[in-house]
């Protein structure tokens, strides 16, 4: 069943045009992320489809029945109206009612009477399981404080305000723009099992690369106002773009010999040439538009001079820091050693921008030290958006850093080349900072970070809004930097390629010093939680009759067969679930009520599995 349809549609951003007659529909169940560099019109795109922007031409229809949940980079609200106001407002009866009984629980003057008429009511429109719902959303999305007015959110905060609304109304369809951003480790992955258990339709902008192999059953690229798409992971896109990236290439330079041949025809050729030969005009008309076709430009090239490191880096000795009753670090000491590659992961609000803004000495510890050595340069890559006056451009936000710059291989370049580095072609370098895309702006940033040649870098959060391409390009930099790296980021992808060792936030202010990347992290997790939840061998028997510990009863013969059942049979469901899972996932079925019952069958299996482990869990203290 078709959800959506674009027909021809079009649409320009000055005299650019973004995309022009450009097709696309999306199907029940079918899962498609869209992928292209900066500034390629990805977000204007989803706009279009999700009725928030009219297209210049052609248009957009849904199919009547069908409701749209869009998430849109930057989510705007009433500043006025409450958290809970905003999530539960005018969104039907059941949320309504939800809404009423959560406020008459919060408050203790509410009558009993008010309490029964509410739970009856709950009682008529069945919504007390949605009600577990929405508390799990609340509670993953970190949204606890609902009575908080919208004008008081950060940034951060307001996107996950924005994701609960969307998640909350159960839509038909879900676009979504940057998900990942702004989200926790953690809460990434809870999203990553919703979105992909579910028969969802979803179209989203990720460039988080593990999140799209599990959530994407299909990839669809934005690229010079054309759109490609992969039935297959991220892997098998990047092939096949390669593939069609250089046959694209080949037809090119194809078209541009012939041309070159045509052209001398025409020119040889008499103003007043016959019939005869004005077919092979048209000809030469098309073949001009071919070989005017853009072939892949140069590339993001990363490349600085590294500021000689010395022996002393960075000493932290006991430093502590707190926010009223809430601790932030408590205790912690480490010496920076060179090149050092580490990776800030724990739950947002933790305290890992608070740690990073002490060492460079933007905040100060309420107890221990932090000496820098003489020789280190930091690079401060921070989460605040780029700050610039109106009538700044490109080139005026590089030159307050530097006129110019000290390249890895000891050449000295311009500002302006050192922009073209970053593909900021002369002509944008004069365009208003405020014209440029959320992506485009941060590689400014990154720029004005880089032109320091530092010898220490700190990124907080550097992949939000890079798209893909700039992310593999500044990877491989990464990789190849002789400074230290320190960063923070919710990309698996990003800080499994780069990080060594981890500083993992655990509360209280408790920071774990983890040798490993994310990957191995999570794997070390599981691990301890198998050998928590394994129950205990049994003791040695002794000669020695041993009293029985208070209150310990032995298992009943039911029990012990009951327990045996249970080991037998959670191994068959979760074989079932990862198999139904794994077939979701793959998208090769087509059939929409097939695609349902495996989703209903993959609900049940996960309630099922819930009350066997807590089940299994009872029965083995017994045991």
């Amino acid at each position: 069943m078709n959800y959506l349809s674009a027909d021809n549609i079009s649409k320009s951003f000055g005299e650019r045009w973004l995309f022009k007659n450009l097709n696309f529909g999306l199907s029940q169940g079918q899962r498609v992320a869209l992928v292209g560099v900066n500034g390629s019109g990805k977000t204007t795109l989803l706009n279009v489809l999700a009725g928030k922007l009219p297209p210049d031409e052609g248009s957009v229809s849904v199919r009547k029945e069908v409701t749209i949940g869009f998430l849109g980079q930057n989510p705007e609200f009433d500043e006025e109206l409450t958290v809970q106001q905003t999530i539960f407002g005018g969104q039907g009866e059941v949320l309504d009612t939800i809404r009423d009984y959560e406020v008459a629980i919060s408050h203790p003057d509410t009558s009993a009477e008010v309490m029964q008429q509410l739970m009856e009511r709950m009682d008529e429109l069945q919504a007390w399981d949605f009600e577990i719902k929405v508390k799990q959303i609340l509670s993953k999305l970190g949204i606890h404080n609902l009575e908080q007015q919208i004008k008081h959110l950060s940034g951060g905060q307001r996107k996950r305000v924005a994701m609960a609304r969307v998640l909350i109304e159960e839509p038909s369809m879900l676009i979504l723009d940057e998900p990942t951003n702004h989200l926790d480790l953690d809460t990434i992955e809870w999203l990553e099992g919703l979105l992909s258990t579910q028969n969802t339709s979803l179209l989203m902008v990720t460039h988080d690369r593990y999140f799209l192999d599990k959530v994407a059953n299909e990839i669809a690229e934005l690229d010079n106002g054309e759109l490609y798409t992969y039935k297959g992971n991220y892997s098998y896109f990047v092939e096949k773009k390669a593939s069609r990236e250089e046959m694209a290439a080949a037809e090119t330079e194809k078209a541009r010999n012939l041309m070159r041949k045509e052209l001398d025809w025409i020119r040889r050729q008499p103003k007043a040439r016959g019939t005869k030969a004005k077919y092979r005009v048209d000809a030469f008309e098309e073949l001009k538009e071919k070989a005017a076709k853009k072939t892949a430009g140069p590339q993001l090239e990363l490349s600085v001079k590294t500021t000689r490191q010395g022996g002393k880096i960075i000493e932290v000795d006991h430093i502590s820091k707190s926010f009223g009753n809430k601790k932030i670090v408590d205790d912690f000491s480490y010496v920076f050693k060179k090149k050092d590659r580490i990776g800030v992961v724990g739950p947002n609000g933790a305290g890992k921008s608070t740690f990073l803004n002490m060492l460079t000495g933007k905040l100060q510890p309420d107890s221990g030290t932090i000496d820098a050595g003489q020789t280190t340069v930091f690079g401060y890559y921070t989460q605040d958006e780029l700050t610039f006056k109106e009538d700044q451009r490109v080139i005026d936000i590089v030159k307050e850093i530097a006129e110019v710059v000290e390249m890895a291989n000891g050449e000295v370049i311009t500002a302006s080349q050192f922009l073209q580095h970053f593909q900021f072609a002369p002509p944008q370098q004069y365009t208003f900072v405020s014209k440029l895309s959320g992506g485009e702006k941060r590689r400014l940033q990154l720029l004005r970070v880089l032109i320091k040649n530092p010898n220490f870098l700190i990124l907080d959060e550097p992949t939000n809004d890079l798209d893909i391409i700039t992310l593999n390009i500044l990877e491989d930099f990464l990789l190849n930097f002789g400074g230290c790296l320190l960063m923070v980021s919710h990309d698996r992808y990003f800080m499994d390629r780069l990080v060594e060792h981890l500083f993992v936030f655990e509360g209280e202010g408790k920071i774990r010093n983890f040798p490993g990347n994310y990957t191995d992290y999570r794997e070390w997790l599981k691990e301890q939680e198998k050998v928590v939840q394994e129950p205990k061998p049994a003791a040695p028997v002794m000669e020695q009759k041993q009293e029985k510990p208070e209150g310990k009863r032995k298992p009943t013969y039911q029990e012990k067969k009951e327990f045996e059942e249970l080991e037998k049979e959670m191994p068959r469901l979760e074989s079932r679930r990862t198999e139904l899972i794994e077939t979701m996932n793959a998208g090769t079925s087509t059939d929409h009520a097939q695609l349902s019952t495996w989703a209903k069958e993959l609900e049940q299996l996960n309630e099922q599995l819930e009350e066997m482990e807590m089940r299994w869990l009872e029965l083995s203290e017994i045991m």
